[in-house]
């Protein structure tokens, strides 16, 4: 039996930081991962994804190229072969860095499956033959998430995708099925679309994003329709089967009929599932919720004393910029001795469709059921001088304001780089700015930002006269 200060299950973006700075702090840390360290996000989450939707916007702009002005002859065509290799060097430059950060910071990195064997000891069977035992003080786990498939008589006898087979397609599906739409579904969706698929969308919820608000949502479903895709919303899938033409998807509508959609291929993109089926938990006493997710405490703490656990797959937000914090925390806590909780921490989002749907904070809707007397502010893009000059003019801006104190509650940013002028609203917040500073504040003159400033004017039929040498800008 290896004794160690902590063991790290998992080296995703929450698990490898942690284990460095752990490290870094003088003690002995072992980190044992199963696959690949990056975990979700570098692998066959975050980093592909976005890596593909890039080539996937330049063959939208070159389709757009005489708009502007600029004339070609060719026929744009999209080789999937070399997205793929692209995307896979970029994954893979992005791993081997992680790999060389952990191992520089002296952490024993582990490649094998870790199971508890007690509260605070480890069987690990390594990919290359063996186990070791391992002991800590410490166990962090961060195992993750993975995509897991809805239950529709056929599909177990189809060759369905999830969003890690279909990054490793090299041919251009000739017409992509999804079930599902949420976000992971419309960023394949609309990528696939642009790469020269047919695409069809099944989502079984009133509206695509479900919880979104539903002009943000139907705004969305324009904007995609808009791009050549088929939407069905309300519609329930109930069967699936292979064809000789390919896959036949049987849906049952919003007015209770049934209708027969066909494809060449099926994407299952309804949700994901924590990687703790295997970890031994009982062994070791660590209690989970009834879909398998660690149950935890505002500290990031099990059941268990001295056993944490972080990222995807202690449920709530799976996002990486939520594993990170989750490290964060840990790291303040037990290395620092502060006491940071995770209540009431914003949640930033990005859905990175084109335009990118900016989030953070609360929606209309969940403002007026909290029993917020309201003020809301909305800007279609159309209104923005840089979104009209560069031709991107899909969308708007959306906030949600306190009309008692001015403070801002959230914003939807439906727009061209929707995530990084929400990222701005999200300082304001923090800083619990009132919405009246960015209403007279002096924006650079022609940015996106600088629409703020009339998204808040439409609450104010009569604004102050701006400052000494600020003028107001209109398209």
């Amino acid at each position: 039996m290896e004794h160690y200060d902590a063991v790290v299950i998992g080296a995703g973006q929450g698990g490898d930081p942690l284990a460095r700075a752990w490290a870094g702090a003088g003690r002995k840390v072992a980190l044992v991962e199963r696959s690949a360290v990056g975990g979700t996000c570098v692998n066959t989450g975050c980093t592909p994804t976005k890596a593909m939707a890039a080539s996937a916007r330049v063959a939208y702009l070159a389709r757009r190229a005489s708009e502007f002005g600029v004339q070609h002859d060719d026929k744009i065509s999209v080789n999937l072969a070399q997205v793929r290799d692209r995307t896979q060097g970029i994954v893979r430059d992005f791993r081997q860095g992680t790999e060389k950060h952990i191992q520089a910071k002296g952490v024993d990195l582990i490649y094998g499956r870790a199971r508890f064997a007690g509260p605070k000891s480890l069987t690990v069977a390594l990919n290359d033959g063996g186990q070791r035992e391992l002991e800590a003080d410490q166990i962090f786990i961060n195992v993750g998430a993975r995509p897991t498939a809805p239950p529709i008589a056929g599909l177990d006898a189809v060759p369905y995708l999830d969003y890690v087979s279909i990054e490793q397609l090299d041919t251009l599906p000739e017409h992509l099925l999804i079930l599902g739409g949420s976000y992971i579904a419309l960023e394949f969706g609309q990528m696939f679309r642009r790469f020269g698929s047919g695409v069809t969308i099944v989502e079984r919820e009133e509206h695509l994003m479900s919880r979104e608000d539903a002009d943000v949502s139907e705004e969305m479903a324009k904007i995609l329709r808009e791009d050549g895709i088929e939407i069905y919303t309300q519609a329930k899938a109930t069967r699936v089967n292979k064809t000789d033409a390919g896959i036949a998807l049987t849906i049952q509508t919003a007015n209770g009929r049934e209708k027969t959609l066909t494809g060449s291929h099926l994407l299952a993109a309804t949700g994901r599932v924590p990687n703790t089926d295997d970890l031994g938990l009982d062994a070791a006493g660590v209690e989970t919720d009834a879909h398998g997710f660690v149950r935890v405490g505002e500290r990031l703490e099990t059941n268990v004393p001295g056993v944490y656990a972080l990222g995807d797959c202690k449920g709530g937000p799976q996002f990486t910029h939520i594993s990170y914090d989750d490290f964060r925390i840990l790291c303040a806590n037990l290395l620092d001795g502060k006491d940071y909780t995770t209540k009431d921490r914003p949640v930033p989002y990005t859905v990175f469709t084109d335009p990118q749907l900016g989030r953070v904070g609360m929606t209309e809707t969940e403002a007026r059921q909290a029993g917020h007397r309201l003020c809301v502010a909305k800007l279609p893009m159309t209104e923005s001088a840089r979104a009209i000059e560069t031709g991107e003019t899909r969308g708007f801006m959306k906030a949600v304001v306190d009309a008692d104190t001015d403070q801002i509650l959230g914003c939807a940013i439906l727009s061209v780089e929707g995530g990084e002028i929400m990222a701005v609203l999200e300082m304001a917040m923090l800083g619990k700015v009132p919405y009246t500073v960015i209403r007279d504040g002096v924006f650079a003159h022609p940015t996106l930002a600088e629409s703020l400033n009339n998204l808040f004017m439409t609450l104010d039929p009569a604004p102050p006269a701006p400052s000494s040498g600020q003028q107001r800008r209109q398209p």
